[in-house]
């Protein structure tokens, strides 16, 4: 029996892997962890499926282009490759894109080697897709990343209002605690333009019209000069919900003795996503609810370590410690540490991931390194992106599984250890570090990740890789935390043993701190919070005669990114067995499709085929539609919906907009040169040059 942490949202439960041989044979809640108490949601109960899947990626494999079948390699023969073809780009021609299921040891492992040694800061994460509208925000108006409250201030709200987040779904855990604190009385607020199941049992549902968060939000803060002239009536014309409603919850946030803001990516996915995020923040400083029990913005991650992986410096902006790159000071104690020249790192912001694939489209970026994640789904307009690949000199693919979507057009591929078969640690949405537990062996020659970055590091001639385990990768990047908000150097693999701790942990007694900035202290430059008005613009991808519908994505309860880990669970497959669109019954009826129809979705970049599904509680207008399925996984032909996504972004996050995009649904037809049947096939012959092992067909590690 081994006590771990769960690899999927980032709720951070506590896990029980049972072992036997050998091999996984269960899992199930800790009782004794303080997140979840042995609860747990369907997903891990199924992931002795995921870790014995037939389609683990086993050892290294190497082709000179697309054109050519995969070969087996050694782990040798495989870093000289990839040394020597790095050491032939410039640093700006080479980027990686890494993912909020690394462990904090890998993603410290991967900066270490791109920013000190190649002086490259073309380092991003799938975070940008996820959290980095919410980083901008805390770090834009408190100072610094990070949620203030802790999970346990669920129970001492009085009011709680969920924005952009289908809390039952995408986050049960917490949701259960959710409704805990309702039944004991406290106020369910929830703010979504879907009915979905958080909604239903909302004491209050504004259901809104996609895109109007900002009117909202302002109306909410009437009177206060950041609300502008933004009122409830004037909120209700823009927001389309009774104005009625909109006062009574203002009033309840404002008057209740704690009231907690939570969201996810609702709020994230939005070309004003930044602005929401501040609008959210200025709601609760305005009201005074922030530093105190049960109350404060506490935003919900969408991955196990998408904040530790922004600790590390796992942005394009970052340094470990919450450092910026465009500082010298910071670049200077980085470069100290680390013990390379002055100068070594870059001052240039790297590229974002959405402007990353932009650049290997037109030959700024020739090589990229992409670990842990399947971009060629989970990028906004995905057949750009896998375009974008086919064009790269060099795509380097470090997973845990054989063939993805992205690993189909790959020239190297590393294989990696998963859940259970690596230790380290993960932080979750409440600055809570746990230990993650080694329960197996990986299995073939996989590797842990902070392992094969090491390694690539000393075949480059690069020293300070030699680490003998994670504990000692973690002392290091601990020590680089001290006196930084996000301080972690009294935290160690040996303290974890004992149990989780909240930063910031200052010392080896230092209990950790619940909640934040409970002294009215913000490490801002006056240690006030820096409010400024959020306000309504344009939307990115409006509705026309051609497209009357607006799209939005997002996650259900029983599959994981691009179908991580759960297409390989037959129960879970079973329960959603393919991608849908949920339309309103008049939606419907106007574009001529029915219930359990395949339908033809149509947007500015693409078309695919989705299964209809009706739904007479959706706001007229608005279809929704999960990202889960890609070509390995949708019936031949459908497509995913990431290929009908647009790729505006925040101007500051450069998150991209993926909550509303612009469709029409019409009946299926032939259609003798469809876009789409051209993406699939490619898709599939990209795939079929991999030569997949046997069992191949399911989805990569991480999204």
């Amino acid at each position: 029996m081994t006590r771990t942490g769960c690899p999927y949202c980032g709720v951070g439960c506590g896990l029980v892997a049972e072992v036997r041989d050998g091999r996984l044979a269960a899992v199930r809640g800790d009782e004794a962890h303080p997140v979840n108490a042995g609860r747990t949601c369907r997903k891990p109960l199924e992931l002795p499926s995921a870790v014995t899947a037939g389609d683990r990626a086993l050892t290294p494999l190497l082709r000179g282009s697309s054109d050519e079948r995969f070969r087996d390699a050694s782990w040798d023969e495989a870093l000289d490759h990839v040394a020597v073809r790095l050491s032939q780009y410039r640093p700006e021609e080479i980027a990686f894109y890494i993912s909020g299921q690394l462990l904090t040891e890998d993603y410290y492992a991967v900066n270490k080697l791109a920013k000190g040694y190649l002086g490259t800061n073309n380092v991003d994460s799938n975070s940008r897709l996820c959290m980095s509208s919410a980083v901008a925000a805390y770090d834009a108006t408190f100072g610094s990343d990070g949620p203030p409250p802790a999970y346990d201030d669920i129970e001492l709200a009085s009011t709680i209002l969920l924005l952009g987040s289908n809390t039952s779904a995408c986050h049960p855990i917490l949701w259960g605690r959710i409704r805990a604190a309702q039944e004991a009385g406290a106020t369910l607020i929830v703010v979504d333009p879907r009915r979905t199941d958080s909604a239903a049992v909302a004491d209050l549902h504004l259901q809104i019209k996609p895109g109007t968060d900002l009117a909202l939000l302002n109306a909410f803060i009437a009177g206060h000069e950041l609300a502008g002239e933004w009122d409830a009536a004037r909120a209700a014309e823009a927001c389309g919900v009774p104005q009625v409603a909109i006062e009574r919850a203002a009033r309840a946030f404002a008057d209740s003795e704690g009231s907690l803001a939570m969201w996810s990516m609702g709020a994230n996915q939005s070309v004003e996503g930044v602005a929401i995020n501040r609008a959210l923040l200025n709601l609760c400083v305005v009201t005074g609810q922030i530093g105190r029990p049960g109350a404060g913005p506490l935003s919900l991650t969408g991955q196990p370590n998408a904040m530790g992986g922004r600790e590390t410096g796992g942005l394009a902006h970052l340094l470990p410690g919450y450092r910026k790159v465009v500082r010298e000071d910071h670049r200077a104690e980085v470069e100290a540490h680390w013990g390379v020249p002055a100068g070594s790192i870059s001052p240039k912001v790297g590229l974002p991931a959405t402007d990353l694939f932009e650049a290997l489209e037109d030959g700024r970026v020739k090589a990229v390194w992409i670990c842990a994640t399947n971009p060629a789904v989970s990028m906004p307009d995905a057949e750009r992106v896998r375009d974008a690949l086919r064009k790269a000199e060099l795509v380097i693919v470090q997973d845990a599984y054989h063939p993805t979507e992205t690993g189909a057009l790959a020239h190297v591929v590393l294989p990696s250890a998963q859940w259970p078969e690596k230790a380290g640690t993960s932080v979750n949405s409440e600055r809570r570090i746990q230990l993650m537990r080694a329960a197996i062996d990986p299995p073939g020659e996989a590797r842990a990740d902070w392992q094969i970055f090491a390694a690539a590091a000393r075949r480059m001639g690069f020293d300070g890789f030699d680490w003998a385990d994670a504990a000692e990768v973690y002392d290091e990047f601990a020590a680089l935390t001290a006196g930084r908000p996000c301080d972690q150097s009294g935290v160690s693999h040996a303290r974890l043993e004992h149990g989780s701790l909240q930063w910031p942990c200052r010392s080896a007694i230092d209990p950790g701190t619940a909640r934040l900035y409970t002294d009215g202290r913000f490490p801002t430059a006056t240690g006030a919070p820096v409010l400024e008005p959020a306000l309504p613009g344009n939307p990115a991808d409006p509705p026309d005669a051609e497209h009357l519908l607006v799209l939005t994505t997002g996650r259900i309860a029983t599959h994981w990114h691009t179908l991580t880990r759960t297409g390989k669970s037959k129960e879970l497959v079973a329960a959603e067995p393919e991608p849908f669109i949920t339309l309103h019954p008049d939606d419907a009826r106007r574009a001529w499709v029915r219930e359990g129809e395949l339908a033809q979705v149509v947007s500015r970049r693409g078309t695919i085929k989705l299964r209809v599904r009706l739904d007479a509680t959706l706001r007229p207008g608005t279809a929704f539609a999960p990202f889960h399925w890609g070509a390995l996984h949708a019936p031949a032909g459908h497509g995913g919906v990431n290929d009908l996504t647009h790729r505006e972004t925040d101007p500051v996050s450069r998150q991209p907009g993926l909550k509303a995009t612009a469709i029409r649904v019409e009946p299926v037809k032939a259609r003798k040169h469809a876009r789409r049947d051209e993406v699939g096939r490619r898709t599939a012959a990209d795939a079929g040059h991999a030569a997949p092992p046997a069992g191949a067909g399911h989805a990569a590690k991480s999204d």
